[in-house]
């Protein structure tokens, strides 16, 4: 498909991907560590079956992508306890750094303006030699 069958308006999921990185500060690994020691909520949206495979992160909140901004929409009667308003800063996490920009992006959109994403997610996080529980 080229771009001239596309409708007016539409675009490409790296058009998104580009945009959405260009409204978050993303963070590395290690930095997302430190921040979740500081007090940042680091949350982990991978699936069951990625997390069973590859193993988890101690203390991250895992929030499987399709609920997120219901749990983190401090409006919302399905949020999470720690959802505690607009200011809280969220680290989202998924395999890749990929689905994560996205999904920051979209926290950001309903308001949590600290939220942000982990560059290269997931397998970046382990390669970093950070802690993993498991598989």
């Amino acid at each position: 498909m080229t771009a001239a069958d596309r409708p007016a308006g539409a675009r490409t999921v790296d058009e998104l991907l580009a945009e959405a990185r260009g409204r978050l500060r993303r963070v590395e690994p290690g930095e997302a560590a430190q921040r979740a020691e500081a007090g940042a909520v680091l949350v982990d949206t991978r699936s069951v079956f990625q997390r069973d495979r590859d193993g988890a992160i101690p203390g991250a909140l895992v929030i499987e992508r399709n609920h997120l901004e219901w749990r983190f929409d401090p409006a919302s009667d399905a949020r999470v306890p720690e959802a505690t308003g607009y200011d809280v800063e969220v680290v989202v996490l998924c395999d890749e750094g990929y689905s994560s920009s996205l999904a920051a992006d979209s926290l950001r959109a309903l308001g949590l303006r600290r939220a942000t994403d982990v560059v290269g997610g997931f397998q970046a996080w382990k390669a970093a030699g950070l802690p993993v529980i498991g598989p």
